[in-house]
This record gives C-alpha cells, sequence and structure tokens, in this order.
C-alpha cells in the first residue's frame, strides 16, 4: 500500500448524537498521489512525460500539488466552469490548463465528452501519460488506506453518505468497508440531471457531483440509496454546516450533510458517517456569497423543501430533492447500459 501524508487523511467529528463527519482538506490527494506513484513504479509514467487529465475541479487541484511535488509536467483540459481564481491557483503550481470552448455544449452531451475528446487529441500528438480518474481502477483502489482508517475509528457505522462524481472514493470504500461491517449500507449523493443513478442526462448547475458518462469506477451494486441533491439545498446546507459545526467545507459536503442530517435523525440507533470531500475557500464569492446566492434564486424559503421526498423511479420528481432504495431492477438496467 503507497502510503499517505496526515494531512491527506480526514478528520473525524461527532456532529450529533449519531451523526458523524469526515472532512477533508482536498481528498483528491488521495487518488493523485496513488495514480502517479503506482504508474511510476509500474513503468506506465516515465521520466519526460507529461501527465495530462480532464477536470475542472479538485481532481486538477490535486494533480497540480503532487506534481510540483514530484517536478513532474502536467496539463489539464477544462471548461469555462472553472473560476479564474481556481484556474491562477493552478496555474501558479506549474501546471497548463487548455479551455474547451463552445457555443451549445448541451448539444454535445454537455462538457464532459468534449473534454474527453480533447485528451485523446493530446495522446495521439504528444509524450503524454493520462490518469483517467473515471475509468482507471487505481482510482477506487486508493481509498482502501482510507477504509482501513475508518475501520480502525470506528467499531460500528450503518450508513456512509458521500458524493459520487467518478465514482472512485464512494465504490472503494464500499468494496473495502462491507467486509468489515456487513449490514452497512452506502448512500450515494448526486444531483439532477445526472446519469449515474438512473436519470437523464442534463444540464447540472451543482458542481463536484454527477456525471454525464459511466465510469467504470462507478458500480450501482455497491450502493443501497441514491439522493438527488438540488443546488439550492446543497447550498444551504453548506452554510447550515459552517454556522452549525464550524466546519467551512464545499458544497458536495453541504450536498452529503443535508441527506446525512435528515437520515441520523429519522434513524436514532443508526451510526451515521457523511464524507466532506473539500474545503469551502473555493467557493467563497458564490455558496458563502448572499448576494451570488439571491441573484442566482437558490434561497430556501419553504420548510417542506428540507425534507427529500422518496421516489419509487428514478425520473420521479427530477429537479427536486428526492432519494430512492435502490432494487435489483434498478442495478440490473444500470449494468445493461454500463456494458
Amino acid at each position: 500500500m503507497v502510503p499517505f501524508k496526515n494531512w491527506e487523511l480526514p478528520k473525524f467529528d461527532l456532529l450529533k448524537d449519531n451523526l458523524y463527519s469526515a472532512s477533508f482538506f482536498l481528498m483528491k490527494l488521495m487518488p493523485a498521489r496513488y495514480i502517479i506513484e503506482t504508474s511510476l513504479k509500474s513503468g506506465e509514467l516515465r521520466e519526460g512525460m507529461t501527465i495530462i487529465e480532464t477536470t475542472s475541479g479538485t481532481f486538477g487541484l490535486a494533480l497540480a500539488m503532487i506534481c510540483a511535488e514530484m517536478k513532474i509536467p502536467l496539463k489539464l483540459v477544462s471548461d469555462p466552469a472553472i473560476t479564474p481564481e481556481f484556474k491562477r491557483r493552478i496555474e501558479l503550481l506549474g501546471a497548463e490548463i487548455y479551455i474547451i470552448s463552445v457555443d451549445n455544449p448541451e448539444k454535445y452531451g454537455g462538457y464532459q465528452p468534449l473534454r474527453l475528446k480533447k485528451i485523446k487529441e493530446f495522446l495521439e500528438q504528444g509524450n503524454y501519460f493520462w490518469p483517467n480518474q473515471y475509468d482507471n481502477l487505481n482510482n477506487q483502489r486508493s481509498y482502501f488506506k482510507l477504509a482501513e482508517y475508518i475501520s480502525d475509528s470506528f467499531s460500528k457505522i450503518d450508513y456512509i453518505v458521500g458524493p459520487v462524481g467518478s465514482g472512485g472514493s464512494m465504490n472503494g470504500l464500499a468494496i473495502y468497508l462491507k467486509n468489515y461491517f456487513p449490514c452497512l449500507k452506502f448512500v450515494g449523493v448526486d444531483t439532477p440531471n445526472s446519469i449515474l443513478f438512473g436519470q437523464r442526462n442534463g444540464k447540472r448547475e451543482l458542481r463536484g457531483l454527477g456525471n454525464s458518462i459511466l465510469p467504470a469506477n462507478h458500480n450501482i451494486d455497491n450502493f443501497d440509496l441514491v439522493t438527488w441533491v438540488p443546488p439550492q439545498q446543497a447550498y444551504y446546507y453548506t452554510r447550515e454546516l459552517y454556522r452549525e459545526h464550524g466546519l467551512f467545507m464545499g458544497p458536495t459536503s453541504g450536498a452529503a450533510y443535508s441527506f446525512g442530517q435528515w437520515l441520523a435523525q429519522e434513524n436514532k440507533n443508526c451510526k451515521v458517517l457523511c464524507i466532506f470531500p473539500d474545503e469551502g475557500y473555493r467557493y467563497f464569492d458564490t455558496v458563502y456569497n448572499d448576494e451570488w446566492i439571491m441573484n442566482n434564486k437558490y434561497n430556501i424559503i419553504d420548510s417542506r423543501d428540507l425534507v427529500p421526498k422518496e421516489v419509487y423511479e428514478s425520473m420521479e420528481n427530477i429537479g427536486s430533492w428526492t432519494y430512492k432504495y435502490l432494487t435489483k431492477e434498478d442495478k440490473n438496467e444500470s449494468n445493461y447500459f454500463k456494458k
């Protein structure tokens, strides 16, 4: 097992009687370091090669940090969703960023397929190594270390609630931890218009979770429930997490907290652990900005919006805050489309 630095592992907090959090400075440092170090060891990544990856988020920052530390050139393919401040933060670490720009990205299924197409064009032209966070199974394997850390820290867990994007973290944890806690249930936190758990592909306002492709790292068989969290709920609970617990996290953490706190309240005899992937400094001018919240009409004013609704079909009440217990039929259908 490739070792990790202490600051790459999470801090555990007791939020309520039966609700815990595992909060990270930057969770994607785990797969970034693991993939690079194992690829160097196997010879896939060799001296003189440039690492290339598609990202508009924290995996890009994690790669930039590790590559700066290890003196490896890095090129990232991103899209206009990346903010100037975040772009500059990555570039200060020495990475080059290529921005995809088209008039109507939804015509092509969003930016994700376009970024992957550009990656393949670059691969044909140069001496690159592609970590391929979506399909490289070392992504999920990198989280076995975190799973071991969790199993050493808790004698009992009933639910783990965490965001799903590439699929690496939650699937890696499930593969490992279900051997230690046989009754443990995994809750995937998704967002409307993501295809990961059966909704149609569409525009997603909440970044950092969800997907318009089915990554090899994602296996619906590892999950027991899914919740689709719209942006207004995620942003509200991101700020609640800071107000109530002093945890200044990003909106994917708020999305996980939204369902985790409700689940813990509904199941008072169960122990719930929420995964909070990154800190909130990237979102200071958006999620933590009252003017931005108001201008984008993300304020929650109806208390009924603070309770998720159970649905029985993935497409039911699409766009609302919903959750679903996953059935064998859901899993069979998802696995069929993944073939």
